[in-house]
């Protein structure tokens, strides 16, 4: 504790001397951990967008769609035609009652919405009343989704995805107005709050309406479903509930379970899982390049403390002669260098964090590209990563040349000048 006190001293003496070096070096540190932090934050908040713009579709969710055997089931022939329909729901809610939720789905292409003279084609769906949780079709505020009402009775009530809203409405606040579905006229319950989506199969939830399954039935006839959406609980149960709705359908319509082309799967966990992996795989790239950017200011530490060590040879000897223990002379030396990395990660740290408040205020709404890429985000763990790095950096790039100050021989000293 003692020397401590003289520790310092001998930095500060020495930073005097070396302060040009010693500036230089503290700023290439700092920019390393600018680079770092920034490239980390910015991994993390793309893969933070990224993972709300797939939780779009929905959460743990499997699309199955209509298909046609591949292959002979007891007694019956390949190429036969599997077309679920609404009333084989209440059987796969029976048989898989451990699912999060099961919806069907009915879908028009080109479907007439009029509101007075204006006219706009778009989907329009009939669903399940779980399709709006499932689904992420989350109301906006002052509207809301189907409810067993609507459906029990055949309302006919119409939820708007956000842009068809705005196309057949404009700046016109659509709830509780009325619009005609194919010259059928409906009510409008609720406009889907704005949401980032980067899966869709049809076409993106914004660009279509939905109205209750049997309303749909009613007005156009059609039982046969268009697909079967099905949410697990968790991830891992999504296998289970895939093979468990096939083997129902399978006992019911006569076709081998594991002929897959039968039913059509899109298991939208497995996509979630693989995306997960890529942007993991992004952040450690990232992070890589960021920490080999710091490594450059390690060496500018490493080399000025080398530069320190070969200025004081003839002190350093004459201090081992007198007995000076090897502690005694690598002590100032590490304690320089951490200082140096210390300084510049401090300032590094400073200016990423300036940089990533800025960009926090510029505005992404109405942009989908700055909306999907995300904002900066600086987080304990990224903070944890920098200071793992920052102090392994200064503790080798001092320890080094302390070492070789202490393995000096006193006589040889004599020899600088």
């Amino acid at each position: 504790m003692a020397r401590m006190p003289v520790t310092l001293q001998l930095f500060i003496r020495s930073s005097r001397v070396q302060r040009r070096r010693a500036m230089l070096t503290i700023a290439a540190i700092a920019w390393g951990a600018l680079s770092l932090l920034l490239l980390l934050a910015f991994g993390q908040g793309l893969g933070q967008q990224l993972d709300i713009a797939g939780r779009g579709l929905g959460h743990n969710i499997a699309i199955f769609w209509p298909g046609e055997t591949t292959q002979p089931w007891k007694g019956l022939g390949s190429g036969r035609p599997i077309r679920p329909r609404i009333a084989d729901l209440d059987l796969l809610r029976r048989r898989m009652p451990e699912a999060a939720g099961i919806s069907g789905e009915i879908r028009n292409s080109q479907v007439a919405l009029t509101r007075g003279k204006k006219t706009n084609n778009t989907q329009v769906v009939g669903v399940s009343l779980v399709y709006g949780r499932i689904r992420n079709h989350i109301a906006a505020p002052g509207g809301r989704f189907l409810d067993p009402i609507d459906d029990a009775q055949r309302r006919r009530v119409i939820f708007l995805g956000d842009e068809v809203a705005k196309d057949v409405f404009g700046d016109e606040d659509p709830v509780g107005k009325s619009l005609l579905v194919d010259n059928v006229p409906y009510t409008v319950i609720g406009v889907m709050q704005h949401k980032m989506q980067t899966g869709a199969y049809g076409t993106q939830d914004k660009n279509h309406a939905v109205i209750p399954l049997r309303t749909f039935e009613a007005q156009y006839g059609r039982e046969e479903l268009s697909n079967i959406v099905v949410a697990a609980q968790r991830p891992e149960d999504m296998p289970e509930l895939i093979a468990e709705l096939r083997r129902t359908l399978g006992q019911k319509y006569g076709f081998d379970p594991a002929d897959e082309r039968a039913l059509p799967v899109w298991d939208h966990v497995k996509d979630q899982q693989m995306t997960r992996n890529i942007l993991l795989g992004i952040e450690i790239f990232l992070g890589f390049i960021g920490g080999l950017t710091l490594a450059v200011g390690g060496i500018g530490v490493a080399n000025i403390m080398y530069a320190v060590v070969k200025e004081r040879t003839r002190e350093i000897g004459v201090k081992m002669a007198l007995g000076a223990r090897g502690r005694w002379i690598t002590g100032p030396l590490i304690l320089e260098g951490m200082i140096y990395t210390l300084l510049g990660g401090v300032l590094g740290v400073a200016m990423a964090t300036t940089v990533v408040m800025l960009l926090a205020m510029v505005p992404t709404s109405g942009n989908e590209a700055l909306e999907l890429l995300g904002k900066p985000t600086l987080s304990p763990a990224i903070g944890v990563v920098a200071a793992l790095i920052l102090g392994a950096i200064g503790l080798l790039s001092a320890y080094f040349p302390a070492r070789r100050a202490a393995r000096v021989q006193p006589a040889e000293t004599l020899r600088y000048e």
